[in-house]
């Protein structure tokens, strides 16, 4: 089988020659393999196609992708977006009393599933000239296991709640006090249960157009969970959230799995295992198709994933993602680069004290702690953006800066940004094939900065700070709206790049597989949110580690097949025994 797939939004007729057209021997011998459409753009035809990949490779922009999949996929087409557009194959099941998780990729129809099984999106399983039914959805999954779910759906006997991906949209359909807005959720009298158990005691007085990310996050959970249904959804439930408030939604998640269907889409992998009992992983290629697999164990569905390979089906879907076991860098043996006194930085209501400390040439140094305890402060302190109210930062280096929040105030294309302020990104080769091509930056050059998705814009700004020269990079939450696997490729580049120009970073993330990746030593911050913050460090992994996960209250083992960390379940026989040594974090 052989799907033609035309990404509309990088198509740009207007700044091409038609090379699609020009070059494709059928058209060029009569056949009408390549058309043009009332919008402007190239129709494919799939039948008259010969996957030549001609015009794959003549398109300007990288619109187009001709795919060869086995012919046994045509039965299992669930959804297919018009004409040479996005094809869903398979779905993913809910289980009673089980959470099951679905990871993978941007881009490869998670939310699409997720929309089909809460009944907001009806399937038409290919047949795009026909308005699809229910009736037609009933035929198709007849005598399979998930006949039920769809009878119910159709009936309307299923209530579903989604919890929604993008939750900086929410102040701008929802007005009023975050108490307000809960009581009208509460449809089980469980508000002061749930308001506990995800701790917003502090921020249920607030108007939900003051809320931080993290607090619309955790606003929106409480919302879903307050609500009665038989279903729940939660669409990357982690993002904006340090890991603690990380491990609280998922213990409260998991809590209402047990008396509820639940399916979460996440990229933190660590939440991932922690949270669920099953998972379904999801391939393809972005923006053209994905491909649900049938559910496994959590543990092997992540191993599954990272190693790019599935055995049962011997089909290989992407390049493997190792973690090193490798003992820590001896951080004594390295010079100093940076030296900084006891700082104290305060506000009104709130301080910041950092312990006086050392980073070293050639090492990444990771910051973990709570959202709101004065890591970004910090690292605005080492950039000379704040001053301490006391103590003194001693360097006289060149700083990169990477910030938090990415805003977008530049009006032109991502191709004019890098030429203006990361030319090396094109003309070194070093910077081109370690950063450039490794963070797949030239499908975008086209796009205007205002049209990049979150994860677009983190890679290019990633990019962009690593091309700096620069002694010291200083980047905050890279990982944000990253998937699991752009996640894993982040860590490398940045660790290659410190690694091979003998520089050094610092790198503040939530996501702990993250820092385990990237990290040679750790600081680690604690204290009261938004009233004290004490930062420690840095230290060797092993201790700086061990610290932070004690304050979490969870232990880490290495996976035997992967060497990837794993949270031990809580009570666990691994979990027990760490716990009695005082090893919360593995030893090499």
């Amino acid at each position: 089988m052989r799907i033609a797939v035309l990404l509309k939004d990088r198509c740009q007729p207007k700044k091409c020659s038609r090379e699609c057209i020009r070059y494709c021997p059928r058209v060029r011998t009569g056949d009408e393999t390549i058309t043009i459409g009332e919008d402007g753009k190239p129709v494919i035809s799939e039948e008259l196609c010969v996957g030549c990949g001609i015009c794959v490779h003549k398109c300007p922009f990288d619109a187009i992708k001709i795919i060869g999949l086995p012919e046994a996929l045509e039965t299992d087409l669930i959804h297919q977006f018009g004409k040479n557009g996005f094809r869903l194959f398979r779905l993913p099941l809910p289980k009673s009393g089980k959470c099951v998780g679905i990871m993978g990729p941007n881009g490869i129809g998670k939310t699409t599933a997720v929309n089909i099984l809460s009944g907001k999106l009806i399937p038409n399983f290919g047949k795009i000239d026909v308005e699809p039914d229910w009736d037609m959805v009933l035929e198709k999954f007849k005598g399979t296991e998930i006949y039920d779910h769809m009878k119910k759906l159709a009936d309307g006997k299923m209530k579903t709640i989604v919890k929604p991906q993008y939750i900086d949209r929410i102040p701008k359909v929802l007005k009023g006090k975050v108490k307000d807005i809960l009581r009208n959720s509460d449809e089980g009298n469980r508000f002061d249960e749930i308001v506990q158990k995800l701790g917003l005691e502090r921020t249920i007085g607030k108007e939900i157009n003051e809320l931080s990310g993290g607090e619309l996050q955790l606003v929106a959970i409480s919302a879903a969970m307050l609500r009665e249904a038989d279903l729940y959804f939660f669409d990357e439930p982690s993002s904006y959230l340090d890991i603690y408030q990380r491990l609280k939604i998922a213990r409260a998640i998991r809590d209402l799995s047990k008396e509820k269907k639940v399916m979460v889409v996440e990229h933190d992998l660590a939440i991932m295992d922690f949270l669920c009992d099953v998972a379904h992983i999801m391939y393809g290629s972005e923006g053209a198709y994905g491909i649900v697999t049938h559910p496994k164990a959590v543990r092997h569905a992540i191993n599954a994933y990272l190693s790019g390979y599935l055995a049962e089906e011997n089909i290989r879907f992407s390049d493997p993602i190792r973690f090193d076991e490798h003992p820590p860098k001896q951080r004594q043996d390295l010079p100093h680069l940076l030296t900084f006194s006891k700082l104290v930085k305060r506000y009104d209501g709130f301080s910041l004290t950092v312990e006086a400390g050392v980073i070293r040439k050639g090492e990444v140094v990771g910051v973990v702690g709570p959202n709101a305890t004065g890591k970004t402060t910090f690292v605005k302190m080492l950039a000379g953006i704040l001053k301490p109210t006391e103590g003194e930062v001693s360097r006289s280096i060149r700083v990169s800066y990477k910030p938090q929040y990415l805003s977008v105030d530049y009006d032109g294309s991502v191709e004019e940004i890098i030429l203006q302020s990361a030319e090396n990104l094109l003309t070194s080769q070093f910077h081109k094939t370690e950063i450039f091509d490794a963070l797949q930056l030239k499908q975008l050059m086209n796009k205007s900065l205002s049209a990049l998705s979150g994860g677009e814009l983190q890679r290019l700004a990633i990019a962009i700070c690593l091309s700096k020269d620069a002694d010291l990079y200083l980047i905050d939450e890279p990982s944000a709206y990253l998937d699991s696997k752009q996640r894993m490729v982040a860590s490398k580049v940045i660790k290659r790049v410190i690694e091979k120009m003998s520089k050094s970073a610092l790198v503040v993330d939530h996501d702990v597989y993250f820092i385990d990746m990237i990290s040679d030593a750790l600081m680690v911050f604690d204290g009261i949110p938004g009233k004290e913050g004490i930062g420690k460090g840095p230290f060797d992994m092993h201790k700086g580690m061990n610290l932070f996960l004690k304050s979490v209250d969870i232990t880490f083992r290495r996976d035997e097949e992967t060497k990837r960390p794993r949270v031990n379940k809580p009570g666990s026989f691994m979990d027990r025994k760490q716990r009695e040594e005082g090893e919360y974090y593995y030893r090499l």
